[in-house]
């Protein structure tokens, strides 16, 4: 017999959410609360910090992440503030191109092609639409401490301002970010398996004119030692330059070693008076994944849950992904289409993943850096391989635009209930 109105909507109200709970205000958390809150879902987002982090760390956003912040509805304003990139071209130490991946292979107008944007600026859109929200509360200078379950909610024990306070919810969803509090209060402080790569890399945004010298808008340069990343992150001419450096300095030690390095990775062997430097970041490089995305009513995401090397952008991406399937889940429970098992397989699905994509191709893409000769490569690395044939196949070239479309999974196959 088919359901009534009355029987769904009781339904409905039975197992629908209350409030959920968001640890960081990154772009992960700042993502979820903005997609559940514009389904109906009471969000309150908790970080420590006093603002949103004005460090602008990443930048590339694959169709992946663009489709769910089309989904999330800011994608216009992140085009607006953006730009849409060519290509990806992989160059000898001479700067010679080896090979490219073009994106202006998909239509200008296709919806999901990649967009780049910093962080920071990203984080500052998605939290003024949030301010258009009654369903969200952001809460600063709320650091987690501790948390608690049982069968029916969750909470976290926080400190504020005004004293140590707990809040309560039907989930809390750790967005806190590679140190996540959430993580290591589930699985302790040490138990984030995976290794740190035996390298180091020194991350800056810079102002300089690489166009000169025939540079595109992302460039990867191959060598034993001194491989590095140059990529226009705004349209202005912003640039992100993350280089290869020895291990084991402290952070003054890399800024000072800053000016002799641009001088012998650059093009044109750059003086500090020749380019204008507005972020230098050392930092070290993991592949790390949690051992659950869920323990009972909580759950992880993005970089709280996994990490990887930067070259790729499989991190950022994969994290929005996971934003994505997440969202998913939730909303499949909030409106009785989906049971809470669904959360299991969230956990199993992204877990599966990231070990099965993300791990090894993040690997593979930092190994394609340094690993291999710069002379012979266009014609032995696989990928290089492919790229070269694209230049006229288009069709295999929509394909290598649009590979991270395979951190993508359709969550909605799992709803019990249509």
């Amino acid at each position: 017999m088919a359901e009534s109105g009355s029987d769904q909507s009781v339904k409905q109200a039975a197992s629908s959410i209350s409030r959920i709970i968001v640890v960081g205000a990154g772009p992960s958390g700042l993502l979820l609360a903005l997609l559940l809150a514009r389904n109906g879902i009471n969000v309150e987002i908790l970080d420590a910090g006093d603002t949103v982090d004005e460090q602008p760390r990443a930048a590339h956003y694959a169709p992946p992440a663009v489709a769910e912040l089309r989904r999330a509805g800011v994608i216009e304003d992140i085009i607006a503030a953006g730009y849409k990139p060519r290509d990806f071209t992989w160059r000898k130490p001479d700067g010679s191109p080896i090979a490219s991946m073009f994106f202006d292979i998909l239509d200008p107008d296709f919806a999901d092609r990649m967009v780049v944007l910093p962080l920071n600026r990203l984080c500052n859109i998605i939290y003024a639409h949030l301010q258009t929200q009654s369903t969200v509360r952001v809460k600063w200078r709320h650091r987690v401490v501790d948390i608690g379950q049982n069968e029916a909610q969750a909470w976290v024990f926080v400190e504020t301002p005004t004293g140590r306070q707990r809040y309560e919810a039907d989930y809390v969803i750790g967005c806190d970010g590679a140190n996540s509090q959430i993580r290591r209060s589930l699985f302790g402080d040490l138990n984030f398996p995976g290794e740190a790569l035996n390298a180091q890399i020194v991350a800056t945004n810079v102002y300089y004119d690489f166009t000169q010298f025939g540079y595109s808008d992302t460039n990867y340069i191959l060598h034993p030692t001194n491989w590095h990343m140059v990529a226009k992150i705004t349209p202005d001419g912003l640039y992100r330059v993350s280089y290869a450096e020895v291990p084991g300095l402290t952070a003054e030690e890399y800024q000072r070693r800053q000016p002799e390095r641009f001088q012998e990775i650059l093009p044109g062997s750059p003086k500090p008076n020749e380019y204008k430097i507005t972020n230098i970041s050392p930092y070290k490089m993991q592949q790390r994944c949690a051992p659950s995305f869920r323990v009972g009513r909580f759950l992880l995401a993005a970089d709280a849950a996994h990490l990887c090397n930067p070259f790729g952008g499989l991190g950022l991406t994969g994290g929005i992904a996971d934003v994505g399937s997440l969202f998913d889940c939730l909303i499949g429970i909030h409106t009785g289409l989906a049971s809470d098992s669904i959360l299991d397989k969230y956990s199993e699905v992204r877990r599966q993943i990231y070990f099965d994509i993300i791990d090894p191709s993040s690997r593979e893409n930092f190994r394609r850096l340094h690993a291999q000769d710069p002379e012979t490569a266009a014609g032995r690395d696989p990928l290089f391989v492919m790229c070269r044939k694209a230049e006229t196949d288009r069709e295999l070239g929509r394909e290598l635009a649009l590979g991270l479309n395979i951190l993508r999974h359709d969550f909605t196959k799992y709803y019990t209930s249509h």
